[in-house]
Parts: structure tokens; sequence; C-alpha cells
């Protein structure tokens, strides 16, 4: 069969080394650009050449930041890499499966927003649901949302939460720090030990025209993150550099 005996799309496209690198950044964290070239030291046309091509196989997905709309965040669909690896497992052999490790740890999360309204809670409920520990702030804490209540009462979770100011958890130790909202990222003040701090580029659906909808986007965007969050609890600081 013609094309038979080529490594599958995937493998193609991350064995480039510098494709790899920016796969594993985005694996980590959404980032801009200049913060790619920063931690792949190359020239920023080289990076954003490649990180075309991770756009057009739908690996890598882009948005305009809301807190510098000249600013874009690049965010990696891990959903789609864990397919990719498990078609290409498939490919080389039917027995080949991706086995992942069961979460052992149980970090304490933070997860801030700028209102603490509606993506912050939203997150930390998620999270707990999954058996986590996490709670949330807000630069600028507003009453919760009601159709953050509505997204999560689908995913069989009442959501109840009181808007928490990021003053009142400033002296807290966390594990993980993870802003959900460009604005606040830049706002964050630095906390107590040394926390993972990485940042998810996530719309503010209370902005989306489209009510509930919108915050039914946000919370299964949120629930996909998470799951592959609670696999990374398993790996040690050092061996994710």
């Amino acid at each position: 069969m013609p094309g038979a005996d080529l490594p599958p799309p995937f493998v193609r496209l991350a064995a480039d080394p510098l494709r790899w690198r920016i796969l594993r950044e985005l694996a980590v964290s959404d980032r801009r650009v200049r913060e790619l070239v920063g931690a792949v030291g190359q020239p920023q046309n080289l990076v954003s050449y490649h990180l075309g091509k991770l756009r057009a196989a739908e690996l890598v997905t882009a948005r305009r930041s809301s807190f510098d709309g000249r600013d874009t965040y690049y965010h990696l669909d891990l959903r789609r890499c864990a397919d990719a690896l498990a078609e290409t497992g498939a490919s080389l052999h039917p027995g080949l499966t991706v086995v992942t490790a069961e979460p052992v740890a149980r970090p304490k999360v933070l997860f801030v927003c700028t209102g603490n309204s509606g993506r912050s809670p939203m997150a930390a409920a998620l999270l707990r649901h999954r058996g986590g520990d996490a709670v949330s702030a807000g630069s600028h804490p507003k009453p919760l949302h009601p159709d953050a209540v509505r997204a999560l009462a689908e995913y069989g979770i009442a959501l109840a939460h009181e808007p928490t100011p990021l003053d009142a958890v400033r002296r807290r130790r966390f594990d993980w720090v993870i802003s959900l909202c460009d604005k606040v990222r830049e706002a964050c003040p630095p906390l107590p030990g040394r926390p993972r701090t990485i940042h998810w580029s996530i719309p503010d659906p209370a902005r989306e025209p489209d009510g509930l909808a919108a915050f039914r986007r946000v919370a299964a965007d949120l629930d996909d993150r998470i799951g592959f969050l609670v696999r990374r609890f398993t790996t040690p600081r050092d061996e994710e550099a």
C-alpha cells in the first residue's frame, strides 16, 4: 500500500527537534511567541514557522489575549495529542497502548482569575470532584455567576462558592498556581514557597453573548485540562524540565 512504510503523521511532525521542544513547552502552559522564543533559544520567525505547522495539524490552537489584544496565546490540544499517540502505537502493533500511572499525590492547587465568579471556582470544583485539593481566588471578586452553577450541575457538581480576593490567600502555601485569564496572570502576586505556576488562557464566559452555552464550553475545556493535570501529579518536579 502506498505510504504504508511512512511513519504516522504525528511522528513525522514531532520528530523535528525544535517542534518537539515547542510541544514540550506548550504541554506545560499556554505561551506567547516571545515566551517560546526565550524558552527554545531560536529566532521568532523560526518559532512562528513551526507553530504554523503545528496549527495546520490542529495540535495547537491560538487565541488573542483578553488583556492585551496584540498578544496571542498558543495552546496545545492534549486530547488530540493523546489520540495521535494512540493511533501511532496501533500503526506499529495493535497490542500497543498508552498506559498512564494512577495519581498518588494530592497537591494543593490555587486557581485564579479576575472575577472569581466563573472560571476559577468551576476549575477548583472540577478538580475537587476528581479527589483533588483546590481553592480559587480573584483579583477583583464578583458574585458567583448562576450559569457557572448550571454548567457544573451537568457534571453532577453542586457548585457553591463565596468570591475570594487574592489577598486572602497570598500567605498560604500551594503546590500549583494556575492562572485562567490573561489579565490576572500579570497581576498575580508572588506566593510563599515554590509553587509551580502555569497559565491556561481561557476566555471569560460571562463576556460571551451565548450565555450558558459559553459556560458549558469553558466547563468542558477545564474538565479536559484538569484530567491531564491530575496525571501530572505523578511526575516529580525535576522530571518536567
